[in-house]
C-alpha cells in the first residue's frame, strides 16, 4: 500500500502544533497556577517541579513540531527527493535512481490541495516533470512533449508538433530480454530534437500507441524516453495544471533494488 507522505506529514504538523498551542493557552497556565497554589502553601520544590512538568504528549509535539514544519516547508515549496520506480523514462532515468524535483520551478503549491499561490513559471517541452496523472493517485514522472495549444502526432516511431517532426539521430542498436514478451527484442537508441531540446530515446520493433491529440488549456501532453515501455498519455490522457509536483533537475544518487549499496556514479544534473 502506497503512503500518501505528504498528507500525512501535513497532519503530523497540525496535530504537534494543535497540542504545542492547546498547552500553551490553557495546560500551562493551569499548571503555573496549581505551582503557585503549592509555593504559597510551602510545598518543597520536588512537588513544585511535578506539578510544572508538561505532560509526555505535550513535550513530544513541542520537540517535534518545528522539525516536522521546516521538513514540510522545504518539501511543500522548495525540493523534494523522489526514486525512479520504472523503466519508462531509460535511458534517461533507470530504475533506481534518486532524483531532486525543484518543486518552486512552476510556482508554490500549498502541500496536499495542490492549488498554486505563486506564478514562477510554466512547464516548456522537453522538461523532465513529476506530476499526478488523472488515473493514479501516485506520482509519475515523464518528459513534457506537448503545452497548452499544441497539436502532437505519434506515428511509426516518430514524434510530431504542430506539423513538425523531430529530428532523429541513431546513436547505437542493441538487444534486451523482455520478460512481458518472453523474447530478446532489438532496440535502437536515438538522439531526439525537437524545440531545442535533445535527449535520448529507444525505439522497439513493437506495436506503439499512435494517434494525434489536441493538448487543451491547463494541460501538458507527457511521454516517457522509454517509448516501447511507458504507458503515458498516448494511453491515459493529459496530465492536469493543478496536479504537477516539480521539475526533475538532478540525479543524486543510485541503488539498484535489493541489498546493494548506494552509488554516486550517475550523479548529475538534468538537462
Amino acid at each position: 500500500m502506497d503512503i500518501d507522505f505528504p498528507f500525512v506529514l501535513t497532519w503530523a504538523v497540525l496535530i504537534c502544533g494543535a497540542v504545542w498551542l492547546f498547552d500553551v493557552l490553557v495546560l500551562k497556565p493551569r499548571r503555573v497556577r496549581a505551582a503557585e497554589a503549592l509555593e504559597a502553601s510551602g510545598t518543597g520544590a520536588d512537588r513544585l517541579e511535578q506539578a510544572l512538568r508538561e505532560p509526555r504528549l505535550v513535550e513530544y509535539a513541542r520537540s517535534f513540531f518545528p522539525v516536522l514544519a521546516i521538513v514540510l516547508v522545504l518539501r511543500s515549496f522548495l525540493a523534494e527527493p523522489y526514486q525512479i520506480p520504472s523503466e519508462s523514462m531509460v535511458p534517461t532515468l533507470e530504475v533506481g535512481d534518486f532524483i531532486l524535483v525543484n518543486k518552486y520551478a512552476y510556482g508554490l503549491r500549498l502541500p496536499v490541495l495542490g492549488t498554486k499561490i505563486l506564478d514562477v513559471g510554466e512547464p516548456r517541452r522537453g522538461d523532465v516533470m513529476v506530476f499526478i496523472p488523472p488515473h493514479d493517485p501516485r506520482y509519475f514522472i515523464k518528459r513534457v512533449i506537448g503545452v497548452p495549444g499544441d497539436v502532437v502526432r505519434y506515428e511509426n516511431h516518430a514524434l510530431y508538433i504542430n506539423g513538425e517532426r523531430a529530428d532523429y539521430e541513431l546513436v547505437s542498436t542493441f538487444e534486451v530480454y523482455l520478460p512481458s514478451l518472453n523474447a530478446a527484442l532489438p532496440v535502437r537508441e536515438y538522439l531526439e530534437t525537437f524545440s531545442g531540446d535533445t535527449h535520448r530515446v529507444y525505439r522497439y520493433p513493437v506495436r506503439e500507441p499512435s494517434g494525434e491529440w489536441e493538448v487543451p488549456p491547463g494541460a501538458y501532453f507527457m511521454m516517457g524516453d522509454n517509448r516501447g515501455r511507458s504507458e503515458d498519455s498516448r494511453v491515459w490522457g493529459f496530465a492536469s495544471e493543478d496536479q504537477i509536483v516539480g521539475k526533475a533537475v538532478a540525479i543524486w544518487m543510485h541503488k539498484q533494488p535489493g541489498l546493494s549499496l548506494p552509488t554516486f556514479s550517475r550523479n548529475r544534473w538534468l538537462d
